[in-house]
C-alpha cells in the first residue's frame, strides 16, 4: 500500500516537473514572440491616445479601458481560436496570411511616410462628426479603435502563431493567450500613464505642498491656504519644474513614438516578407540584406553586432516602405476605381 502511494506521489512529481518545464517554454517563447511584435506594439501605444483627445478627464482612463477590453476581446475570443483552427487544418496557409498582414503593416507605414511629405487636412472628418453628441461620439471613437486593433492583434496573434509553429497544439494555445493578455496589459497600461501624465504635470506645477500633500494622501485634501513648509519650499521649485517638463515633453513623446512606431512597422512588415518570400525559394533580397550586413558588421569590430542588426533592419525598412509604396498605388490605381464602379452599378435600395 506504500508503495503504490509513493509511486504515485514520483507520477505526480514528474507529471509538475513536465508542466513547469512546458509553462518555462511557453514563457520563453511568449516572450520571443512579443520581442517580434515590437513594431506593432509600438506602433498601437502611439496611435491610441489620440482616441482620448477631445474628451474630459474624466472620460480618458474609462475609454482607454473599454478600447482594453475591446482589444483583449479581439485577441482571445475572435482571433486565439482561428489560430489554433488554422494551426491544426491549414497550417500551410500561416506564412501567406502573414505575409499579406505584414503588406498591410508596410501599406500603413507608407501612408505615414507620405502624410509626412505631403500632409492633407482633415476638415471632412472634422465635419462629418459635428452635431454628434458626446456618448456618440465616444463610442464611435471605441468602435474605431477597436476596429483597428484587431488588425493589429491579428498580425501580433499571427506572428506569435508562426514562431511556435512546431510546438504541441497546448503550448500554442497557452503562449498565444500569454502575448494576448500581455500584449494587452502592456500597451493599454502604458497608454494609460500616458493619457494622464499631462494631468499629473498639471497638478505637480500648481501644487504648493508637494511634500505635507503626500503624508495627507488619502486624509482628504489639504487646504490651500495652509502654509508650506521648509520642505515644501525647498521642493516646490523641482516639483514644479518636474510637472512643467511632464506637460511640454508629452507631445514630444508621443511624436517620438509615433516616428519609431512608423519605422518598426516598415521594418517588421519587411522583414516577414523578405523571409516569406526566402520559404518559397525567392532568396536574392534576404542574402543580399544579410551580405551588406555582415560586410557593414565587419568594418565596426567593437560593435558589430549592433552594426550588423541595424543595418539589416534598416534595410528591411526600405524594403518594407518599397512594398508599402506599391500597395499605395496598387489601392488608388486598381482598388479605388473598381470599387466606385461596383457602388454605382450596385441597385440602390428603394
Amino acid at each position: 500500500m506504500s508503495s503504490g502511494l509513493v509511486a504515485l506521489l514520483d507520477d505526480i512529481a514528474a507529471l509538475a516537473k513536465v508542466a513547469a518545464a512546458s509553462l518555462d517554454d511557453a514563457t520563453s517563447q511568449a516572450a520571443k514572440a512579443s520581442a517580434k511584435a515590437a513594431g506593432i506594439v509600438i506602433d498601437d501605444t502611439a496611435v491610441t491616445p489620440r482616441y482620448a483627445v477631445g474628451f474630459s478627464a474624466d472620460r480618458e482612463l474609462p475609454i482607454i479601458g473599454r478600447i482594453a477590453l475591446g482589444s483583449l476581446r479581439n485577441k482571445l475570443v475572435f482571433l486565439l481560436p482561428a489560430a489554433l483552427l488554422l494551426a491544426l487544418f491549414a497550417p500551410w496557409a500561416i506564412t501567406p496570411l502573414l505575409m499579406l498582414g505584414s503588406l498591410y503593416l508596410c501599406f500603413e507605414g507608407a501612408e505615414k511616410v507620405v502624410e509626412l511629405v505631403r500632409p492633407h487636412g482633415t476638415v471632412e472628418g472634422e465635419s462629418a462628426l459635428a452635431g454628434i453628441d458626446a456618448t456618440q461620439l465616444e463610442n464611435q471613437k471605441i468602435g474605431g479603435a477597436v476596429k483597428t486593433d484587431f488588425i493589429l492583434s491579428a498580425e501580433i496573434m499571427a506572428i506569435t502563431l508562426a514562431s511556435v509553429s512546431e510546438s504541441s497544439f497546448w503550448t500554442q494555445a497557452l503562449v498565444l493567450a500569454v502575448v494576448g493578455i500581455g500584449m494587452t496589459a502592456f500597451v493599454y497600461g502604458l497608454v494609460a500613464l500616458i493619457v494622464k501624465a499631462d494631468d499629473a504635470g498639471v497638478a505637480l506645477a500648481r501644487n504648493d505642498h508637494p511634500v505635507s500633500s503626500l503624508f495627507h494622501f488619502g486624509r482628504g485634501k489639504l487646504s490651500a491656504l495652509a502654509v508650506p513648509n521648509i520642505a515644501d519650499r525647498l521642493l516646490r521649485p523641482l516639483s514644479r519644474g518636474f510637472g512643467r517638463g511632464l506637460v511640454v515633453s508629452m507631445p514630444v513623446l508621443l511624436s517620438i513614438l509615433s516616428a519609431v512606431g512608423t519605422v518598426a512597422m516598415l521594418w517588421v512588415g519587411g522583414g516577414i516578407l523578405i523571409h516569406g518570400f526566402e520559404g518559397y525559394g525567392f532568396s536574392a533580397v534576404g542574402h543580399l540584406i544579410h551580405d551588406a550586413a555582415v560586410a557593414s558588421a565587419r568594418s565596426v569590430p567593437g560593435l558589430g553586432a549592433v552594426v550588423e542588426w541595424l543595418v539589416t533592419a534598416a534595410l528591411s525598412a526600405v524594403v518594407g516602405l518599397a512594398a508599402g509604396l506599391a500597395t499605395i498605388v496598387g489601392v488608388h490605381v486598381a482598388a479605388e476605381p473598381v470599387l466606385k464602379l461596383f457602388r454605382k452599378s450596385a441597385p440602390k435600395a428603394v
